[in-house]
């Protein structure tokens, strides 16, 4: 008994030191953890009052700090990560360089709001902190500590092995990223044809019910982020993220989502269209608009967001305004917004 507890311990250590300090995914979870840096890095240095789009990657697919930071006048940073890399964490590495006055934007997926604490202690994120990041994942819960300890398999040893490979050999994550973002975090290889013939026949996701938003871990966390630097005088602001016009997106689910930023002394942008957009404008699927829908979008986001801050707004440059009318819904803007917390 004793010699089979002394084998487990020794699989275990050992299973842990290869994957916190050896076995590594280089060209996925790598990828991300570099792209994570350079925007955190980019954050730091934007004076304030600045301006930071934090999501999923409807943020960056969707989202153009370059449109919505030039039609206001805001340094503008695109924070979006993938779903799948926890709130937590996110929201851990930019706080701190979050400053009175600065505007933070959150154009979250619904799947953010009804994560649970299971899917967290199980998220992707866990090996990519695991090997990257232990300082920080340090600061997490016992059980997100935990779940990242465990967080890896056969499966994930075969493919570190095979990205470590390609690595090596030349395929270069600096490249790939340079590729997908530009010097403001947003997302370039959005073309317009990307999917869609094939989005077109694509039928809408199912909308969570209202009780799985108001009482998902990920809503708490949104809720305790908007609370926390709302009391720091940063502006929080949510929105809703894009989709496609089939969704059957409810007034209740609408309400529940605003809540989360409303309850907590944050506010709440409705665009006259609700974010919502026929699946020809997309590039790959929800939450991904093609770079032109992804601009004109953005217009529509500055337009509200001036509003609700009491800013002047400046119009779209004529290099944007050409990308935006390639977007196939370029339908006249509309005024009309819904602005919901503590500015009228």
């Amino acid at each position: 008994m004793r010699r089979l507890l002394a084998c487990s311990a020794l699989s275990v250590l050992l299973y842990v030191l290869a994957f916190a300090f050896w076995l590594d995914q280089p060209l996925s979870l790598g990828l991300m953890h570099r792209e994570m840096l350079q925007k955190t890095e980019r954050l730091a240095t934007l004076p304030s009052p600045k301006l930071l789009v934090l999501a999923g990657s409807n943020a960056t697919y969707s989202h153009s700090c370059v449109v919505i930071g030039a039609m206001l006048a805001m340094p503008c940073e695109n924070g979006g990560m993938a779903v799948g890399i926890g709130l937590d964490e996110m929201f851990r590495r930019d706080a701190p360089f979050l400053r009175r006055g600065d505007v933070v934007y959150l154009p979250m997926e619904l799947a953010q709001y009804v994560a649970t604490r299971r899917q967290y202690d199980a998220g992707a994120d866990g090996f990519l902190l695991l090997r990257h990041d232990r300082a920080l994942l340090a600061q997490l819960p016992p059980d997100r500590i935990l779940g990242a300890l465990f967080c890896c398999t056969l499966a994930d040893a075969l493919d570190a092995l095979a990205e470590m490979a390609l690595a090596r050999h030349g395929v270069s994550p600096q490249a790939l990223l340079a590729r997908e973002y530009d010097a403001e975090g947003d997302r370039i290889d959005n073309a317009l044809p990307g999917a869609m013939p094939a989005l077109l026949r694509h039928p809408p996701r199912a909308v969570p019910p209202v009780r799985a938003i108001t009482q998902g871990y990920g809503a708490a966390l949104i809720a305790r982020f908007v609370a926390q630097e709302a009391a720091r005088g940063v502006i929080v602001i949510g929105g809703l993220p894009t989709d496609f016009s089939s969704l059957a997106l409810s007034e209740g689910v609408v309400q529940a989502v605003a809540g989360t930023y409303t309850a907590h002394r944050g506010a709440f942008l409705i665009l006259p269209n609700r974010s919502l957009y026929p699946a020809a404008d997309f590039f790959n699927g929800e939450d991904h608009l093609a770079r032109p829908c992804q601009y004109l979008h953005s217009i529509f986001v500055a337009e509200g967001l001036a509003g609700l801050l009491h800013r002047p707004v400046l119009p779209p440059g004529p290099g944007i305004e050409r990308v935006a009318a390639k977007c196939p819904e370029r339908k006249g803007r509309a005024k009309t917004f819904v602005s919901l917390g503590p500015w009228p």
